[in-house]
């Protein structure tokens, strides 16, 4: 799916609003909001919307621009095949023209503005902390879900209000679990993100409408001795439905549903993209059911979170990083088509929660060069990886060089090759390889520092992570961190009252703009 999205949608939302709006010049400013209907303003002959009744907003956990451009970047190096053959040779590329990057959809979009991450205790947050700013308006300590920092004092959640307040229908989709952080932000209230089956409990209490992608974490709590919260939903009087089949007969006429991706592994998450198959439901195939599900001319929200943007990076898979950052802007495109239908209705809004892995466009065994179209052999996540083939080879003890055979063919990198074929392993590549080979397969190590191991494989596997650094550095890119950072996040806003998210704020102001322009308190 092409992931541009040009001018012509900031075009078609404002010509649609002047043609569609038409009043008469003498007419009463409407300042009214009966039932959820935006407020309007009359302006000579054009009454202009000032707040939306169907938002979306999209959470790429873990996303700031460097996961944003990389992937644009990456799409960009992928459509100048020529690029290298244009230069004088791989070692000068003067003369060498680039295409430049592939812009995201929402990178397009009309208004561009920053929000600051930090939370009560940290300039590099997580993302329970973060999302209860977006989502309330409130600073909160880091792992921390809809309650101040004594835990005695709930937030309110904009969700919980536009429910409460205008009777709007509400939409959570995540591809990582229902009751991870950052969905749990905006229905649940708990001391600890590590709750879940309180989180999971806090759910069904919302009577959201439409829950999408993932399953629970620890559907039995903690001990797995109670009632399985899919039992509880079910009770609850949502239609469960746990596989493709069944998410494709799900109508409008179902007023509360729950779904969870057949294919969901052991950590109750829906594939990472670059994994997924043709058969298997994508995120945009959620927003698109929950449009479906949702849609009433009252008004809803719908809260779309990219969870595994967080996941790759925390794991220093670039590959995997871009490939679910495409699948978000996949899922974003859902929402415009929505948005192209109701132009002086909707609101888009694309941001993230905190950036993980300190990701740089950038590696300084590359210079000032980047060959990221190299990430391209990556056919594989290093979660599957781990799982498909790392585990067999420490049963098996496999050899090196079998070993080599399978990187080859997942990851491109070889052992020999033709002069100038990037994908070959230099010598100080092939011994970092061999001393995770070890660590991995054998436990044993050549380090006698603590501190080594964990700057070099963090609490990931060693043979695993060793293999995307060096295919990431081959392409010019790097990590500082397997954790968060305090970079700023991108917001970016299409549609109605888009235009207040312009700007350089604080992540509590996310919700603050929405509240006002929506008009709950």
């Amino acid at each position: 799916m092409k992931r541009l999205i040009a001018s012509s949608l900031t075009l078609a939302l404002a010509a649609a609003s002047l043609a569609g709006c038409a009043t008469t010049p003498a007419q009463t400013p409407d300042t009214t909001q009966p039932n959820g209907t935006a407020t309007t303003v009359a302006t000579g002959s054009t009454t202009v919307p000032t707040a939306p009744k169907y938002v979306f907003l999209f959470i790429g956990d873990g996303m700031s621009y460097p996961q944003m451009q990389s992937t644009a970047d990456y799409l960009g190096a992928l459509t100048d095949e020529d690029y290298w053959q244009a230069a004088p040779s791989l070692d000068d590329n003067q003369g060498a023209i680039l295409d430049g990057p592939e812009y995201l959809n929402f990178m397009n979009f009309s208004a561009a503005g920053s929000a600051v991450t930090y939370d009560s205790n940290s300039f590099c947050p997580d993302s329970a902390s973060t999302a209860t700013s977006i989502a309330t308006g409130h600073k909160t300590y880091s792992g921390t879900i809809g309650v101040d920092e004594t835990a005695t004092v709930e937030y309110e959640t904009i969700a919980e209000q536009l429910k409460a307040q205008k009777g709007w229908e509400i939409g959570i989709i995540s591809s990582v679990t229902i009751n991870h952080a950052t969905p749990a932000a905006f229905y649940a209230h708990q001391a600890s993100r590590n709750d879940y089956y309180e989180i999971g409990l806090d759910l069904i209490d919302s009577n959201f409408d439409y829950f999408a992608g993932a399953g629970f974490s620890k559907p039995t709590g903690s001990d797995g001795n109670q009632t399985s919260l899919y039992d509880l939903v079910a009770q609850a009087g949502y239609k469960v439905a746990m596989t493709k089949a069944e998410t494709e007969a799900i109508t409008a006429a179902d007023e509360k549903v729950f779904i969870v991706d057949e294919h969901v592994g052991g950590d109750s998450a829906i594939p990472y993209e670059l994994d997924r198959t043709e058969e298997m439901l994508s995120l945009a195939d959620y927003v698109e059911k929950g449009i479906e599900v949702l849609d009433n001319d009252n008004g809803f929200f719908m809260m779309c979170e990219g969870g595994k943007i967080d996941w790759a990076c925390h794991a220093n898979d670039a590959a995997s990083s871009i490939h679910e950052t495409m699948a978000l802007a996949d899922a974003v495109d859902v929402a415009i088509d929505f948005a192209k239908e109701h132009p002086t209705e909707t609101l888009i809004l694309v941001t993230g929660d905190h950036e993980t892995g300190g990701m740089t466009i950038g590696y300084a065994g590359t210079d000032y060069d980047t060959y990221l179209d190299l990430l391209e052999s990556q056919k594989i996540s290093y979660d599957q990886f781990d799982r498909q083939y790392v585990a067999s080879y420490k049963e098996n003890k496999t050899s090196f060089d079998a070993v080599m055979a399978d990187v080859t063919k997942l990851f491109g990198l070889k052992l020999e090759g033709e002069e100038g074929d990037k994908l070959v392993l230099t010598d100080y590549e092939v011994e970092k390889l061999k001393d995770a080979y070890e660590k991995s397969i054998n436990g044993t190590t050549t380090s006698q520092y603590e501190q080594e191991e964990t700057v070099l494989y963090g609490t990931y596997e060693p043979l695993t992570v060793t293999l995307t650094h060096i295919i990431n550095n081959k392409a010019g890119i790097n990590f500082s961190s397997y954790s968060h950072t305090g970079l700023p996040v991108a917001v970016l806003a299409e549609g109605v009252g888009s235009d207040v998210f312009n700007g350089y704020y604080d992540n509590t102001d996310i919700y603050n703009k929405l509240a006002e322009m929506l008009e709950i308190a």
